[in-house]
C-alpha cells in the first residue's frame, strides 16, 4: 500500500522516528517521506544518515495547526509519533504535556481531514490503559480523540486508528541504555524501583514492522495491541549487569509496579487474532465489520472480564534471552 505514495511522520526524529525512515526508505518505494519534527539539530544529523530524493525535513510543532495544515498537503498516509512522553516531567510540566499530546492530536485531526489524508495511524502507549499518571492521561485523550475522529470525519476519506504498545528497548527513554550505562561506569550496584516489577518488552524494529502492517490493517477507529513479552525488572538487571548487586529505591510518582495494556473493562470490544489484539471503536457511524481486517485476518471476542497486563502475560522472556536479543 506504501507503493508511490507520500507519508508523513509526525516527531520523526525520535528512536521510533529513525527507525521508520529507515525502513521506509530500505523496503518502500515512496513517492515522498517527510520528517515533520521541531527541533532543527536533530534534523540535521538525521539528515546526515537518512536521504535520498523523496525525503524532505519539515520543521514545525503539532501545536500549530496552520504550520501542520501546510504540512500534509498532498500527504497520503501519516504516523503520529510526536509527544511529550517523559512522565516526571510530564506531572511537574501538566500544561505543556496537555498542549502536545492532546491539542496536537486534535490539530492532525483536523489536518488530515481538511486534506484528504487517507490514512493516520497514532502510536499509543501501555500507560494509556487505566492511567495513574498525566502522560498516560494524555495518551487516553489522545486515543479517545482518534477513535472518534473516525465518525466526526463525515463523508470525508481520511481513516483513523491507533497503535498500542509497551517500553521499547532501543529508545531513548528505555532503561537498558540506563542500566548499560552503569555497568560501563563500573557501578557499584544498580538502581531498580521495585523487584515485583513487570513490564511489556519490544525491540524497536518490531515496532516499526507492526505500525507498518497496521496500516495496511486499519479500517477506521481500531486501536491495535501486538502480543509481546514481558520480562521483570530484576531479571534485565541480571541480563545486563551480572553480578551486580541491585538496590530498591523504591516507585516514582505516577509510575505502575504492572503495565496494562488492555484493560477488562475493554474485553467487550477486543478481538483477538494470532499476532495481536483489536480494540474496537465503542461507538460506530460508519457501516463496518471490524472482525476481519483488510488483511483478510479473522479475529474472535476474548473473554468477558479479559486484561491483557505485564504481569499476567503468558509470555516472559529469561534472563539468557533477554542477555541474547536485547543486551548484546
Amino acid at each position: 500500500m506504501f507503493k508511490g505514495k507520500s507519508v508523513l511522520i509526525t516527531g520523526g526524529t525520535g528512536s521510533f522516528g529513525q527507525a521508520f525512515v529507515r525502513t521506509m526508505l530500505e523496503e518502500h518505494d515512496l513517492r515522498r517521506l517527510v520528517i515533520f519534527s521541531r527541533d532543527e539539530l536533530k534534523q540535521f544529523e538525521m539528515s546526515q544518515e537518512l536521504n535520498g530524493p523523496a525525503v524532505r525535513y519539515f520543521i514545525g510543532d503539532v501545536r500549530d495547526y496552520v504550520r501542520l495544515e501546510q504540512a500534509l498537503r498532498g500527504i497520503d498516509i501519516v504516523v503520529h509519533a510526536a509527544a511529550l512522553k517523559h512522565v516526571p516531567a510530564a506531572e511537574y510540566n501538566p500544561m505543556e504535556c496537555i498542549k502536545t499530546n492532546i491539542h496536537g492530536a486534535e490539530n492532525l485531526i483536523r489536518a488530515a481531514i481538511a486534506n484528504e489524508v487517507q490514512k493516520v495511524i497514532a502510536l499509543s502507549t501501555d500507560k494509556a490503559a487505566n492511567p495513574i499518571n498525566l502522560y498516560g492521561a494524555t495518551k487516553l485523550a489522545s486515543d479517545k480523540l482518534f477513535v472518534a475522529a473516525n465518525n466526526v470525519a463525515g463523508g470525508h476519506q481520511t481513516r483513523f486508528g491507533v497503535v498500542r504498545y509497551g517500553n521499547v528497548s532501543g529508545s531513548r527513554g528505555s532503561v537498558l541504555p540506563f542500566f548499560q550505562k552503569l555497568v560501563a561506569q563500573g557501578a557499584a550496584e544498580i538502581p531498580i524501583t521495585d523487584e515485583k516489577m513487570t513490564r511489556f518488552w519490544l525491540k524497536l524494529a518490531d515496532g516499526v514492522s507492526f505500525v507498518i502492517d497496521a496500516a495496511q490493517r486499519i479500517k477506521g477507529g481500531e486501536i491495535y495491541v501486538p502480543k509481546i513479552p514481558s520480562l521483570k525488572i530484576t531479571d534485565l538487571a541480571q541480563a545486563i549487569a551480572p553480578g551486580i548487586p541491585t538496590r530498591k529505591i523504591g516507585i516514582r510518582p505516577g509510575e505502575k509496579l504492572h503495565e496494562t495494556m488492555i484493560s477488562s473493562d475493554d474485553s467487550y470490544q477486543t478481538l483477538e487474532y494470532e499476532t495481536h489484539y483489536k480494540i474496537k471503536p465503542a461507538i460506530i457511524e460508519i457501516p463496518l465489520t471490524y472482525e476481519e481486517d483488510l488483511l483478510g485476518e479473522k479475529g474472535r471476542q476474548v473473554e468477558e472480564g479479559f486484561e491483557y497486563n505485564s504481569a499476567n502475560n503468558p509470555e516472559f522472556l529469561s534472563v539468557d534471552q533477554i542477555r541474547e536479543v536485547y543486551a548484546g
